[in-house]
């Protein structure tokens, strides 16, 4: 393979993994509970992580205040969205929590927005932010029928998005830049986001039904290579082919999410849910200006 293309069987990993994990996720929920299912997921991906840590020859950051903002951004990029999205897909398919998360840019520019003042919207992301919300008005079904349970669960994730959102910011403007190996910064934010998640794995249970192997089978794709091997290919990807492309997974895992959903756990959408899903990548690239249709002045 030519050198310039060495990031491509990488990021179609990843690609695959990450648009996976909704997958995993509703095979775990067969027997774990969303408590369970967030804690094993910090576990798996921590001692997945700890691993490459070692064979690196790395080491965890030392310890700090830094390790506060470890923490937060812990408990935002993994503990409470990872709690989230396993309630929010008791109630919806794995392909409509797939293209719900499209939207994590979406709510990462409205955060930014609001935060920020200093950073204003262009024109293109406002235009995406519009286009965003009709997605998720069409994905939650409303204008077809009213179903309260689908709406709900779409509620629950777009908060899980949310989430994201915020954390994404705060982790660029206080932990990408520390002084540590990528590997090193996502060994110690996994690992933290266990430990936040042991309270309530003790109090609910870990297990809600007998173990079933699928089940097994989705809780260590979704630990293991979701939450612990997928950081390595992302930051792989960035080394090799830079943030903008290795970014554009984003655009990859909805379709995965919905292909699995479809082949494996006989999922359906109606015509008005994939058009909303095609709205939400189409305004994730808008607010991540990919495409400028508007031209600045």
């Amino acid at each position: 393979m030519k050198a310039e293309l060495r990031w491509l069987p990488g990021f179609i990993a990843l690609g695959l993994v990450w648009g996976s994990s909704f997958l995993f996720i509703d095979l775990a929920l067969r027997s774990f509970s969303p408590t369970g299912i967030v804690f094993l997921r910090g576990l798996l991906g921590a001692a997945s992580l700890g691993l490459i840590l070692v064979i690196r020859r790395d080491r965890l950051p030392a310890w700090g205040f830094h390790w506060v903002h470890i923490g937060v951004v812990a408990l935002l990029l993994n503990a409470i969205p990872g709690f989230l999205f396993a309630v929010g897909q008791q109630w919806v398919p794995s392909s409509l929590a797939g293209i719900v998360n499209a939207t994590t840019p979406l709510m990462t520019v409205a955060v930014v927005a609001l935060a920020f003042r200093e950073q204003k919207p262009t024109a293109n992301q406002l235009l995406g932010l519009g286009i965003g919300v009709a997605g998720i008005v069409l994905v939650t079904n409303v204008i077809e029928r009213f179903d309260g349970v689908t709406l709900l669960g779409v509620g629950v994730l777009l908060l899980a998005t949310l989430s994201y959102g915020v954390a994404m910011p705060y982790a660029k403007r206080h932990v990408t830049n520390l002084p540590y190996s990528p590997y090193a910064l996502a060994a110690a934010q996994v690992g933290v986001s266990a430990l936040l998640t042991v309270p309530g794995a003790l109090v609910s249970g870990i297990l809600v039904h007998p173990l079933d192997a699928s089940a097994l089978w989705g809780i260590l794709g979704l630990g293991v290579l979701g939450t612990g091997i997928a950081y390595v290919w992302n930051y792989r990807n960035i080394e090799l082919a830079g943030s903008v492309i290795a970014s554009s997974v984003t655009y990859i895992t909805p379709v995965v999410a919905v292909a699995l959903g479809v082949l494996f756990l006989r999922e359906t959408l109606s015509f008005s849910q994939l058009l909303g899903g095609v709205l939400v990548v189409l305004s994730a690239l808008l607010v991540q200006e990919r495409w400028m249709p508007i031209r600045n002045k």
